[in-house]
């Protein structure tokens, strides 16, 4: 949803005013209008018809109607008269602006404090914003306006009139007032809570109790969270309590976004019932738990979130990540690497042993290449074993096996396990420590291949990284194979993307001052749209440095090693640093500068 604009005038267009009198839009005056500038001929809208279950027209909005048909434009032959484009034809003509509802934006708790939802329903509007000085409202009946003198004696404010999807008007009025309905039903239903494991808590006199974890309001709260969240392409979600009010967030390709508000007592049962759900431990609240909920998304696909609880000051906050097998199990094709890192890191993983890592800090993509990797290498006739902390998605073609700290399963006796489980290829999730790089060097020297992550600033960082660990030099000389140092940077939104220029300054900050840009650069810029939230940023790539190590870098491997003689020698050999990967990027339009450069290592 976009910002608040300032109100419009609300008189309709001149030119097709008469053609829509005030009052509910009926099915015969929408269709003479749009016969009458064009846009359909005057026998297609006499086949329309009801949908099934609908007694008459004035159930069913004109417009969905229309839509249901899928008429061609008489303006634009080719393209379909669906939804959106009838919905902009009639915020066009009645002098109203065109507003796509991006949930992500609403103050659910403000916005549904303003109409009860039966008025709502009945005058077909929704309250999407409200400030000190108007309410923003959408409506698909922008000449029923009865409701609006209403409206402006409740709420003190002006009231700014923006025209919305039928259907996306009527699902969010039934979701925003539903879950609402949930929060204050569990809210009015609970009494304040008694020994919480807050260390800042408000005691209440003369009320005991809390709300319990299989309370009606709570399963449905929790219910459209995760589905909210799916729809969204949230990658994490993050309930957070707080004294007066908690809050929940989504994290969209990498930026939080603040999605929900609610009671303190509701949002500690909500925890309490994803507790349940990934069947962690209910009564413990003082220390952290890791567990695990398998759903399956609206569209009929599981979906696999794992789950991390912390105490805070306010109660124990949750935090869910959301791992969905259409974008967290990619094919290495779908990665974002150009052809030569293809090939290079092709050839490197299909080496029959040595050390493979893969770096970079949280957040990077590192889990979603291994598991591309090693869906690849997967096949009938290798063993694919791993060992992960947590395991992030459970992969049909892998063994996995997950650390237990509690029984003395790490890494390293993990690690030592799986030698003896006849592997070809092993995984491990990180390596942490002395013990667990030890294990995957003897792995390595055994003929296996490993595959882990370390967290380094960039791929030459993993060598030192190795040896300020304890590995021998010559270990990690006559072992590691390569490094794959990464970064996700946000792409740049294929619906409001259009061409720009940059000037050579422009290029500085990511290359520096005595470097030429890329040749033949199309560089790219994004306004922000309602498909990408105003953000001009729709989806995230990958940019990768592909440090191979040949004779003349594994000589360079010794104790003390000069890190910037050794990241020189492996540009000259052929590295590409994540500078470069980035540069390359924006020449094609995919990315900006500045998104590449906030995403880099710093310089010295």
């Amino acid at each position: 949803m976009t910002r608040m604009q300032p109100p419009t005038s609300g008189t309709p267009h001149p030119q097709h005013g008469s053609r829509l009198p005030p009052g509910r839009l009926t099915l015969e005056r929408v269709a003479a209008a749009l016969v009458e500038d064009g846009l359909v001929g005057a026998g297609d809208v006499e086949r329309v018809q009801l949908p099934a279950g609908a007694r008459h027209a004035s159930e069913v909005h004109p417009l969905v109607l229309l839509a249901g048909m899928k008429l061609e434009s008489g303006l634009a032959p080719g393209t379909e008269l669906n939804l959106e484009r009838l919905t902009q034809w009639l915020a066009d003509i009645t002098g109203h602006r065109y507003l796509r509802i991006d949930p992500t934006r609403v103050d659910v708790a403000a916005a549904t404090a303003v109409v009860s939802h039966a008025y709502a329903r009945r005058h077909r509007i929704l309250p999407l914003a409200v400030t000190p000085e108007r309410v923003l409202v959408a409506t698909s009946e922008p000449n029923a306006t009865a409701w609006l003198e209403d409206v402006r004696h409740l709420t003190r404010r002006e009231v700014e009139l923006a025209v919305a999807n039928p259907l996306d008007l009527h699902r969010y009025t039934m979701e925003f007032f539903g879950v609402s309905r949930s929060v204050r039903g569990a809210d009015d239903g609970q009494q304040a809570s008694k020994g919480l494991p807050s260390f800042e808590q408000l005691v209440e006199l003369g009320r005991v109790g809390e709300v319990g974890a299989d309370d009606q309001h709570i399963v449905h709260i929790v219910d459209w969270l995760l589905q909210y969240a799916h729809e969204q392409r949230a990658s994490d979600i993050h309930m957070e309590p707080r004294r007066t009010v908690g809050r929940v967030r989504f994290r969209i390709d990498g930026v939080m976004h603040k999605v929900f508000e609610m009671p303190p007592p509701v949002m500690t049962a909500a925890i309490s019932r994803i507790k349940v759900l990934g069947r962690m431990d209910l009564g413990e609240r003082r220390r952290p738990q890791d567990g695990r909920i398998k759903t399956r998304s609206p569209g009929g696909r599981e979906v696999e979130m794992r789950l991390s609880t912390m105490p805070t000051a306010f109660g124990e906050k949750c935090v869910m990540r959301l791992f969905d097998p259409d974008t967290a199990l990619k094919s290495v094709d779908q990665l974002g690497f150009s052809a030569a890192e293809a090939a290079g890191w092709n050839a490197l993983v299909q080496r029959p042993h040595g050390i493979v890592l893969v770096t970079g800090p949280t957040g990077s993509g590192k889990t979603t290449t291994l598991y591309a990797t090693l869906k690849q290498l997967a096949t009938d006739d290798v063993n694919v074993c791993s060992v992960e902390d947590p395991i992030e998605m459970i992969a049909p073609e892998l063994n996995q096996m997950q650390v237990q700290p509690a029984i003395d399963l790490d890494f390293a006796s993990g690690v030592r396990t799986l030698l003896r489980q006849d592997p070809d290829i092993i995984m491990i999730g990180e390596i942490r420590d002395l013990e667990t790089a030890q294990m995957a060097v003897q792995a390595a020297l055994t003929g296996h291949l490993v595959l882990s992550t370390l967290h380094t600033n960039d791929a030459p960082s993993a060598v030192t990284r190795l040896l300020d660990l304890g590995v021998p030099h010559y270990l990690i000389a006559s072992t590691l194979n390569g490094v794959l140092a990464q970064r996700l940077v946000r792409t740049l939104c294929p619906h409001c993307r259009h061409a720009g220029a940059l000037a050579a300054d422009d290029w500085t900050p990511l290359l520096g001052a005595d470097a030429e840009p890329p040749a033949d650069a199309t560089p790219h810029a994004a306004e922000g749209c309602l498909e990408c939230r105003n953000t001009g940023y729709l989806g995230r790539v990958g940019l990768y440095e592909l440090l191979t190590l040949t004779p003349a870098l594994r000589a360079m491997v010794r104790p003390g090693m000069d890190l910037d003689a050794f990241t020189a020698a492996a540009v000259a050999d052929g590295l590409r640093p994540l500078r470069v990967a980035g540069a390359e990027k924006v020449a094609r339009g995919l990315t900006t500068i500045a998104e590449v450069v906030s995403v880099l290592p710093p310089t010295e």
